[in-house]
């Protein structure tokens, strides 16, 4: 474990979802109940975060559009008042890897579910703004931009709305590629995933899912998917959720075996270029062995065991969603 954990301290470790309390919660730069907090993330060496604007989904009504982008626009301003003297708020992978260098914590905006533009694509530039580098287009539900992976039957959905992507999901894609903001297709729908691969013009990431192979959860991406996010050159950021990695499990029944077997599989499956790593701790995330962030190191000690190397694991932690990210940026340049 000691050699584990010196490899883990020199790594830019990124965990690339993570949420926060809202609209109370304890202070993100005190120790508390949250799963992630900075003295947390310090004691697990965990150097970066993508910390998101989670938007549920409700009606798709003025009200509430008007509502969901309120929500975004302000749980964005909070995650930028998260920066101070050990933790510095990062809008570009440059200032990521320098606050790494420095040898502060480095905090990530982001936002899960297109809800949050309020039905108008051009929102999202206010969104951009704020520093979010990424956006999920859908959660759980559809919405005014894509079919979702999992329906919500109270909220009036069939089993498809769009067939994929709307044409505002369409235009979406596009305004995020101008943008420099990565397309997140966790939560989405197969339909949706493929369409979104092949029309944006920089490749697609699915910042919180597991494979479907190991595990039958529509949330999870199936053989296809993980091929057709590698022949873009996007990532799959494999999450801690317990009953994404095996069926109807709680938490203390997963083990950090059961979560690298999804690495592995995708590893095998598309490359190592195309995996990566991510808890959604606060949001469902963790299991047995890896609770909070202050036991990442527990991560890098299971792949080492595995018989992964330095590279490869500098890859997985965060090297692999770096390079997606700043491809993002090119093509908006």
């Amino acid at each position: 474990m000691t050699d584990s954990l010196a490899l883990h301290r020199s790594l830019l470790t990124f965990d690339t979802h993570i949420d926060i309390p809202w609209p109370d919660g304890p202070p993100f730069r005190e120790a508390g109940p949250r799963r992630v907090d900075l003295p947390k993330m310090r004691r697990g060496h965990l150097a970066a975060g993508c910390f998101v604007a989670f938007v549920p989904q409700g009606p798709r009504t003025e009200a509430a559009h008007q509502a969901a982008f309120a929500r975004a626009t302000a749980m964005l301003a909070a995650i930028g008042s998260m920066g101070g003297e050990e933790a510095r708020v990062c809008t570009s992978a440059d200032a990521i890897e320098q606050a790494h260098r420095d040898g502060i914590t480095a905090i990530v905006p982001a936002v899960e579910n297109g809800h949050a533009c309020g039905g108008d694509p051009a929102r999202l530039r206010a969104l951009r703004d704020l520093g979010a580098c990424y956006l999920t287009l859908t959660h759980t539900g559809h919405n005014a931009l894509a079919d979702s992976s999992n329906p919500r039957r109270d909220l009036g959905d069939a089993a498809e709305e769009h067939g994929g992507l709307s044409p505002l999901g369409r235009e979406a894609v596009g305004e995020l590629n101008r943008l420099g903001m990565l397309v997140d297709i966790a939560h989405v729908s197969k339909a949706t995933m493929l369409q979104a691969a092949r029309l944006s013009r920089s490749p697609v990431v699915s910042s919180h899912s597991c494979i479907r192979a190991l595990c039958d959860n529509p949330r999870n991406l199936d053989d296809e998917q993980l091929d057709a996010l590698r022949d873009v050159g996007g990532v799959v950021q494999v999450t801690a959720v317990p009953h994404f990695l095996r069926a109807g499990a709680k938490e203390n029944e997963v083990t950090l075996a059961d979560y690298v077997d999804h690495i592995d599989y995708a590893v095998r499956r598309i490359g190592i270029a195309h995996v990566g790593i991510s808890s959604d701790f606060d949001g469902g995330g963790g299991f047995a062995g890896w609770h909070d962030a202050g036991e990442s190191p527990n991560i890098t000690a299971e792949l080492r065991h595995r018989g992964y190397g330095k590279r490869d694991i500098a890859l997985l932690w965060g090297g692999n969603f770096l390079r997606v990210l700043r491809r993002a940026e090119q093509v908006a340049a």
